[in-house]
């Protein structure tokens, strides 16, 4: 079984046709509880269960139970984090499973409620399998997120406290295995902040065309390194970032922290004066998702960015 999957929207519904949720940004996972056998999947139909050892026994016991959601766990700013799962997502071995849930425990955020003592409920509406599913009183590692009526209140308060989106469900929508439904859409958000450069990389064959910048945050603890960023820097781009990097160049990263050896092969490292905008998918990681490029900041100073 593979879990029905939401397509990408343009503009938050409106009305009371639709539901509202939190985008998590985890581990997709449906879970069946049958003959007193609990068996995860991933969205791939991959056996996963034995990754999630503190997720593997149902707070229903041996109950029947099909039921669709998220695995997460938080980063060191609290939020949902896919990065924080990655050492664990591909575990197959008991011991080193349990170790890494003690050292970066998961909870699985239960959305949907497809099978409960034998009773399909895949074909009733959303509105009905939600119900049913705040019923169960489940709480601890599984635990049922909310649901909400505004769906453009939520997009701005996820937008604000840095989560990845939200998703918009139809109240009457049917859950189909495998589908990717226009009853289901999700809205994912963008940050435009502000970094300072540390360091620039050519164009792989070249020595001198600028393809990608390793940017930085000021902190108290220096200049906190926060990743590589390449998409947006066309060849027009390129040419007048190399020019404002001439005369930039120093022989050791400008870094505080260290930079990870893929993205520290072959830069050229730069005097941290550069300010640059770049639009990334989310917020309050250590790391930028999926960032590009967007201009220089010629009216600010790596000064302007140092948050109290």
């Amino acid at each position: 079984m593979r879990p029905m999957l939401a397509t990408h929207g343009r503009q938050v519904p409106t009305g009371e046709a639709w539901a509202h949720e939190v985008k998590w940004d985890g581990v997709r996972a449906l879970t069946e509880v049958r003959d007193g056998v609990l068996r995860m999947t991933s969205r791939n139909e991959n056996a996963i269960t034995i990754a999630w050892p503190e997720l593997a026994t149902s707070p229903l016991g041996d109950r029947d139970l099909l039921v669709d959601g998220e695995i997460i766990a938080l980063n060191e700013r609290g939020l949902p984090d896919f990065r924080t799962l990655q050492d664990r997502m591909h575990v197959r071995k008991a011991a080193s499973a349990a170790r890494l849930s003690r050292a970066v425990p998961a909870t699985y955020m239960v959305f949907d409620l497809l099978r409960i003592d034998g009773r399909d409920l895949t074909g009733e509406p959303l509105d009905v399998r939600r119900e049913l599913l705040a019923g169960l009183g489940l709480d601890g590692t599984w635990q049922v997120p909310a649901a909400y009526d505004d769906g453009a209140m939520l997009f701005e308060a996820t937008l604000q406290q840095g989560f990845e989106g939200i998703v918009s469900k139809r109240r009457r929508s049917t859950y189909v295995f495998g589908e990717r439904s226009s009853h289901w859409q999700k809205f994912a958000h963008r940050h435009r902040v502000s970094y300072v450069v540390g360091g620039w990389r050519p164009q792989e064959g070249t020595v001198d065309r600028l393809a990608s910048l390793l940017v930085g945050e000021p902190t108290a603890d220096g200049l906190l390194y926060r990743g590589r960023v390449g998409s947006g820097i066309g060849p027009r781009q390129g040419r007048a970032l190399a020019g404002l990097v001439t005369g930039l160049g120093r022989g050791d990263s400008p870094f505080a922290d260290e930079v990870p050896r893929v993205d520290a092969q072959g830069t050229r490292w730069l005097e941290p004066v550069l300010v640059v905008d770049i639009d990334t998918h989310g917020r309050g990681y250590q790391r930028l998702r999926q960032p590009s490029f967007q201009g220089v900041r010629s009216d600010l100073t790596p000064e302007d960015l140092c948050r109290p």
